[in-house]
């Protein structure tokens, strides 16, 4: 776009001043600290696409952070539901605008607290939700009708949703209100995290369930974020970080066409997750491409011919494993580049990891300097002032195209292969995440690419979080007490229920909703799906 005072673009008029007319933009003064304005878009090329328009390239709405800042949506899980209830609130009270919850190993996997299969696991990476009253802890005082809620789950997805709808209907919240986003991603489980319970297939119908369910009744929710960042985490490389998300998001639409489901409805409401690592520009394309390749795969593949079914929506989360034990102060640098480049990639929510995640679960003052990372990023830094700001830059266009390049090559190939499902039951996929990862660490064990700070005889500072060893036998006591107090024959019912569903094929979110609400536990109705669906077995 060029200065005011020349005559406006194509693409000021055609999509531009349309959209500003709907959504304003920000009460700001978008200039330079020298005061000279600063136009909502810069390009060479007046006729092709800008932000707002397919394939999206330069941002999935044309004003960008003109008109809305992304969501700040910082993680946390503790060792109970009141103690991170506790952090929920100081991080709301801080300025943050969104809550996403880290759930422990046995939660995310179908175990109660006092499984012995959670032995030692309790409470350790995230918070334990076994049930409505747990979950009705966790947020406590929040008002679930105002405030997003982001559930980082998968297996157990459908249990979740379940458990929050409960919660609400407890609450007397319509479901309409209900905002946020779940994970619900299961096939990357299979390739770069391993927290799947239940076979490939019927995992697959669990999905849908999810999806179909919340497109009619719960319509403000995003009922699946397809993750790239574990992939990412696995030690992919960016290009596979795309292709292999992208690819699982391709399986998803797939499963859900045959459902027989509307497309534009669900691709409305599909949402996905990528990681933001060091190198600020390969990053910056990562997103542009993704945004773009998967515009063209709504389109081309699936013929939605709705633009807005064709948008990539995105939540970024900072690197964590690019964080160092050693001289961990440094990470605060990692962090603020990570957060830039998710930025100038146009992401639509982030979260910035604490600069002490690499020794334990983060302290409140490292906690709230993650957030102020953000927030500095979008009121002091004038990155938020125009929309894609380094569209155009020969060097960001070049890798924006390799990146489409080599992601859509590796798609091909998936599909020559049969499909993801295929390569994701024959392990290939995850053959080529372990390679890549080992091909890095030999890299960085040769010195070549040694993290700043890190060296052999260098001290690792101690933890500032410590799981209370008293949590585990807790958990159990208050289990034991709530299952005392429960209605017995209404809770074997509803098992009864769930396990005739899952034999079945209608819709098992009702079912799911019925069981947490009459006094169901998460490990309970695992079981039974368990006993019907079978145990996810690893064949490498």
């Amino acid at each position: 776009m060029k200065g005011e005072d020349q005559p406006p673009t194509r693409w000021t008029q055609h999509c531009w001043e349309p959209f500003v007319s709907d959504h304003p933009e920000r009460l700001a003064r978008f200039q330079t600290s020298s005061g000279t304005p600063v136009d909502p878009l810069y390009c060479q090329d007046e006729e092709s696409p800008g932000p707002g328009e397919f394939p999206f390239t330069r941002g999935i709405h044309p004003s960008m952070y003109r008109g809305r800042l992304w969501t700040m949506r910082q993680y946390a899980g503790y060792s109970s539901p009141q103690e991170t209830n506790q952090r929920f609130r100081f991080l709301l009270a801080q300025g943050q605008t969104g809550l996403s919850v880290a759930f422990d190993l046995p939660t995310q996997i179908g175990y109660d607290s006092d499984d012995p299969e959670a032995t030692g696991e309790v409470g350790r990476v995230g918070v334990p939700i076994n049930t409505i009253d747990d979950l009705d802890q966790l947020l406590s005082e929040i008002p679930l009708e105002s405030v997003s809620i982001s559930m980082t789950i998968n297996s157990t997805a459908p249990l979740l949703l379940a458990l929050l709808l409960a919660l609400a209907k407890r609450r007397g919240i319509a479901f309409d209100q209900i905002r946020g986003t779940l994970q619900n991603d299961i096939l990357k489980e299979y390739i770069a995290r391993g927290t799947q319970r239940f076979p490939v297939e019927p995992s697959m119908r669990l999905v849908v369930d999810v999806i179909e369910y919340c497109s009619k009744e719960v319509p403000s929710f995003y009922p699946i974020s397809i993750s790239g960042y574990h992939i990412r985490e696995a030690g992919s490389t960016a290009i596979q970080e795309v292709a292999f998300t992208l690819a699982n998001g391709i399986a998803y639409l797939n499963a859900c066409r045959d459902r027989g489901l509307d497309l534009i409805q669900v691709g409305r409401r599909l949402s996905f997750f990528f990681n933001a690592h060091n190198q600020l520009f390969e990053e910056i394309a990562k997103f542009r491409a993704a945004r773009r390749m998967w515009a063209r795969i709504c389109r081309e593949r699936f013929q939605i011919e709705d633009d807005r079914a064709c948008q990539l929506r995105f939540h970024t989360q900072t690197g964590g494993s690019t964080l160092q034990a050693k001289e961990p102060a440094n990470n605060i640098v990692r962090v603020t580049i990570q957060a830039l480049a998710a930025v100038l990639g146009g992401t639509q929510s982030l979260h910035t990891n604490s600069w002490d995640e690499a020794l334990s679960l983060p302290s409140q003052e490292a906690a709230r300097l993650a957030l102020r990372t953000q927030q500095v990023l979008a009121s002091e830094s004038g990155v938020t002032d125009t929309s894609d700001p380094l569209g155009g830059a020969p060097f960001i266009e070049y890798l924006t195209n390799q990146i489409d390049d080599g992601a859509m090559a590796m798609i091909s190939d998936i599909d020559e292969r049969g499909g993801m499902l295929v390569s994701v039951n024959d392990g290939y996929i995850r053959r080529a995440i372990e390679q890549s990862a080992y091909e890095a660490q030999v890299t960085r064990d040769s010195g070549e690419s040694t993290p700043v700070g890190v060296e052999e005889d260098g001290a690792i500072p101690e933890a500032p979080f410590r799981v209370d060893a008293s949590i585990e036998q807790q958990r159990k006591q208050m289990l034991e007490k709530y299952r005392l107090q429960r209605d017995d024959s209404a809770v074997e019912s509803a098992l009864l229920r769930v396990e005739q569903s899952a034999t079945g094929s209608d819709n098992m979110i009702p079912v799911l909703i019925d069981a947490m609400e009459s006094g169901c536990t998460l490990g309970e109705v695992s079981r039974r799906l368990a006993a019907v669906f079978g145990e996810s077995q690893d064949h490498g």
